[in-house]
């Protein structure tokens, strides 16, 4: 079942997801030991939050962007997760 999303709600979506990318940034940024999981899974989050934008108002390019940004999220979030695990160094 398909769903069609509002263009309004679609485009608060992606101002939503904008903010998170750059809320981790500016996490990562100005803490001296950021907690990877937070940064990794706000990215993540502002991926999946401007690929629900970018459904509706398409542009190719940056639904690939947000693809390999969503991608690098997951690779961090589970190279975090192995390292905050209770097998960890």
């Amino acid at each position: 079942m398909i769903v069609a999303i509002p263009p309004l709600a679609a485009n608060i979506a992606g101002f939503a997801g904008m903010a998170c990318i750059i809320g981790a940034y500016a996490y990562i940024t100005g803490h001296k030991a950021p907690n990877p999981l937070i940064q990794h899974g706000v990215n993540l989050a502002g991926a999946a939050l401007l690929t629900v934008s970018l459904l509706v108002n398409t542009n190719p390019a940056s639904l690939v962007l947000e693809g390999f940004w969503a991608a690098i999220a997951i690779w961090g979030l589970i190279k975090a997760a192995r390292n905050t695990g209770p097998n960890s160094r």
